[in-house]
């Protein structure tokens, strides 16, 4: 057994037990951190066939934003867990069955899946080959070049969703006292200040 293949065994191996570890952890917070660990290793397995930058992008983007963001919202909300297990029986028969027929086509794929002969090769070489550019530039020149419309829009998908996120969850409290930026930039030295002359003894 080589070293990639050592490597192989060892990242996959973690993947899969934290991954269990994700759904069978009692604490959220802890879930969030198995989950953390999962893809770090899954970082690692596509190193192992030279998609580093697939491995940069799990780790910065998934690791660094989303899971991070996952786990302070569960930390920093107070969220009863208990009461939302206590519906876990009702639909227990119906998630059975969907996740049956989810085993049974992912049976049905890897038992009818077939690799090319010249796959392996393939993903270990960027396209054009690695003696020209690196799998960064490659992915680069075909998202700026060929896709660039695509991805300007996908760009453009996600703005939208973002600021329909931020209305949908913005709530405007009447009674809240807000502040009145021209009505305060409209004030004077008249309007701002009252000088009386109060007498000894007496109040205003």
């Amino acid at each position: 057994m080589n070293l990639s293949a050592l490597f192989f065994y060892l990242f996959s191996t973690i993947v899969v037990a934290s991954a269990f570890m994700v759904i069978a952890s009692r604490n959220p917070v802890h879930s969030v951190l198995f989950l953390i660990l999962a893809f770090v290793n899954a970082a690692g397995l596509f190193v192992l066939v030279g998609a580093e930058f697939l491995a940069m992008i799990l780790i910065v983007v998934y690791v660094g934003a989303v899971a991070v963001l996952f786990l302070f919202v569960v930390m920093m909300l107070d969220v009863d867990f208990a009461e939302l297990r206590q519906g876990f029986l009702q639909y227990l028969p119906v998630g059975a069955i969907v996740g049956f027929i989810f085993l049974t086509e992912l049976l049905l794929i890897v038992g009818t899946w077939i690799t090319g002969a010249g796959a392996a090769g393939a993903i270990r070489s960027p396209i054009p080959p690695a003696s020209e550019v690196t799998n960064t530039q490659a992915i680069g020149r075909v998202l700026y070049t060929t896709y660039v419309h695509y991805f300007e829009l996908a760009g453009l998908v996600l703005l939208v969703a973002m600021i329909g996120a931020i209305v949908l969850t913005l709530q405007h409290k009447t009674q809240a006292k807000r502040q009145n930026v021209s009505a305060q930039n409209a004030r004077t030295k008249a309007s701002a200040i009252e000088i009386r002359k109060v007498r000894r003894g007496q109040g205003i």
